[in-house]
């Protein structure tokens, strides 16, 4: 029970296989407790579970770190609520996917439905990334207020731009994330019933679109004056955001080319196919840059909270009403709840799919492993 025989890529379905990854497989039949058991067993998705696992603890203590900042709310203040439904989606992210490496050989049904949901927690994260950047990399005085028409012709055409920005940022910015993260999922969750020969390309690109769509913020920032003051000389210039937050983002970027080249090329394990099949392999690397990116992005949010901190006033002018409605439970996790909903029908629906087409396969498999075993 405790040590069942790890399987070559020929002793095990086809559709447990990885492209160059010939030995260390689980047969598709295990329990529960046996998957768990296998976290610490040499198997080719015990370096997957680690990678994504352990990270969430990393993260945690340096999330945690900015309640502790001075003249910080406490860590229920709504002024938080978009940090808590950032963190919700990626805690739920390395969790399910550690969770998906760990328990997909209890059967070829589950490892399905364990892959969705990863899908489906990559795309949440998308949005709770957007939350996060709505509320805190754009605050109200980051967006010019229109009130009088610039002189010139390159002054008015700036002008324009920002209200079109405006109009798109305060009405459609959050929807659109919302919309692109269910088309993400239902994509990513095709390429496990067709397009398999470029499923790595596909879900690889696929996420280019939500990348886009919830960094048009930070793009706006970086080709825009800061909208802080100039530092006091009693206050450090590192607690601004101007050039901190573009070396984070750059970095967040880097992390994440490097991830989807790992994803799509199969470096190392297709220069040297058996060598890496424990340790070392393509997808153990594409987690660790994946969660690098993360950390960066964290860091960079964290950067624009302790700016807004300093200045209070760019969250909510005592005079002026804000240009950006201020967090509340409804258009923070009340967002993230819908979402959820709307996945988990997709998710469903693709489990029943995954369901009729593999149960069948399942119980014979399931006779054909056990008598297999029996007669060794």
């Amino acid at each position: 029970m405790w040590s069942l025989p790890l399987l070559r890529h020929t002793d095990v379905p086809q559709r447990v296989t990885e492209n160059f990854i010939l030995s260390g497989y689980r047969f598709p039949d295990y329990s529960l407790l046996q998957c768990l058991v296998s976290a610490f067993r040499p198997t080719n998705e015990t370096g997957n579970f680690w990678t994504h696992f352990l990270p969430i603890f990393l993260f945690t203590f340096h999330f945690v770190e900015m309640f502790e900042w001075e003249g910080a709310p406490t860590p229920g203040d709504p002024f938080f609520y978009p940090a808590w439904t950032y963190f919700i989606g990626v805690f739920y992210l390395l969790l399910a996917s550690s969770m998906a490496h760990l328990l997909n050989s209890m059967s070829l049904i589950i490892r399905e439905i364990c892959f969705f949901v990863d899908y489906g927690t990559i795309s949440a994260y998308t949005v709770g990334s957007s939350l996060a950047y709505y509320y805190y990399i754009h605050p109200q005085a980051g967006i010019p207020k229109i009130a009088v028409w610039a002189q010139n012709a390159s002054g008015l055409q700036t002008e324009i731009s920002a209200l079109l920005f405006r109009a798109f940022f305060e009405n459609l910015y959050i929807p659109c994330s919302c919309l692109i993260a269910i088309v993400c999922v239902i994509t990513c969750c095709n390429t496990r019933q067709r397009w398999r020969k470029y499923r790595y390309a596909v879900r690889t690109l696929v996420f280019l679109l939500p990348f886009f769509i919830s960094s048009t913020p930070v793009f706006y920032r970086l080709l825009s004056p800061s909208p802080y003051p100039v530092p006091s000389s009693s206050v450090s210039s590192s607690s601004y955001p101007s050039s901190t937050m573009a070396a984070f983002f750059f970095r967040h970027c880097f992390w994440l080319v490097v991830s989807a080249v790992f994803n799509i090329s199969k470096i190392p394990e297709r220069l040297s196919p058996g060598k890496f099949d424990i340790w070392g392999h393509s997808h153990q690397w594409f987690h660790c840059c994946t969660f690098l990116s993360i950390l960066d992005e964290l860091h960079m949010i964290k950067v624009e909270i302790r700016a807004l901190l300093l200045h209070p006033s760019l969250v909510l002018a005592p005079v002026v009403a804000p240009q950006l409605p201020g967090a509340t439970a409804c258009s923070t996790y009340g967002v993230m709840m819908v979402l959820q909903g709307c996945i988990a029908s997709v998710i469903a629906g693709f489990g029943w799919s995954a369901y009729q087409m593999y149960a069948p396969q399942q119980k014979l498999l399931k006779e054909h492993f056990h008598t297999n075993c029996h007669s060794q």
